[in-house]
């Protein structure tokens, strides 16, 4: 399959959100430039949203993937309200959702069983994100 957009297709639409009261936002915005410049097209919620907030809005623009960066320590009561949402909704969402930031170790396993595609840590490299964003929409870069 071609990279997104070289093939004339549609390019990967990803939503990145700041959930909560966590104002640090340098790290979401370098990934944004990075998934931009490999050809996604990235909306950012901005600070301080709420889980209600980022799901409408995902809903909205048709995202292909949601994340969420958090660096507060809040990330499972977070992502137990995304999903207690998602579960509520009439018609569920077919984005994939992504946690990113600081979370420990021993959480991952946890959010996955919630039903967070994938953990990208603080220290996960730019052509790492840009992959696993990738393979979870089905879009392989070119070879």
């Amino acid at each position: 399959m071609d990279t997104v957009g070289e093939s004339g297709g549609e390019p990967i639409r990803v939503m990145l959100a700041k959930i909560g009261l966590d104002g640090h936002d340098r790290g979401v915005k370098v990934v944004a430039r990075t998934l931009r410049d490999a050809g996604m097209e990235v909306i950012y919620t901005g600070l301080h949203r709420s889980p209600e907030q980022v799901l409408e809005a995902a809903v909205q623009e048709d995202v292909d993937v949601l994340g969420v960066s958090l660096l507060s320590g809040a990330h499972m009561p977070i992502f137990t309200r995304i999903f207690e949402l998602i579960d509520a909704m009439p018609d569920r969402p077919g984005f994939a959702i992504v946690a990113g930031g600081v979370m420990p170790d021993e959480d991952e396993e946890t959010l996955k069983k919630m039903g967070v595609a994938e953990v990208l840590g603080q220290d996960t490299t730019p052509e790492t994100i840009v992959e696993r964003i990738r393979a979870l929409t089905g879009v392989a870069e070119e070879a």
